[in-house]
């Protein structure tokens, strides 16, 4: 009888793993798909662009190139830019305003 019990529930299992039908919806009617997330926003505050040393705040927070952040990965700075990896596709941030060249003497 054990054995009996044991190969019903794993003929039957597979039943179960398939997706249940709403029983109300009209046949040949598809479920419309879930939203698109909305993309995600960075905002560019200031780059600090040098021969031996590049930042970009981003939300907030001084990133260097080649650093990650919550899944985000910072490919490459530029005097006015910033190239980003989001989910494998490179995103470009600008800044808002024109950057303001400094001389020193």
């Amino acid at each position: 009888m054990g054995r009996l019990l044991i190969v019903i529930v794993l003929m039957t299992a597979p039943l179960a793993a398939m997706a249940l039908q709403d029983p109300t919806r009209p046949p040949g009617q598809q479920v419309p798909p879930p939203p698109a997330a909305e993309p995600r926003q960075f905002a560019l505050a200031s780059i600090l662009y040098g021969p031996e040393r590049r930042v970009a705040v981003i939300n907030g927070v001084p990133r260097r190139e080649g650093e990650t952040f919550d899944g985000v990965r910072v490919r490459r700075i530029y005097p006015g830019r910033v190239e980003l990896v989001v989910q494998g596709q490179v995103r470009e941030v600008r800044l808002a305003s024109p950057p303001a060249i400094r001389t020193s003497k």
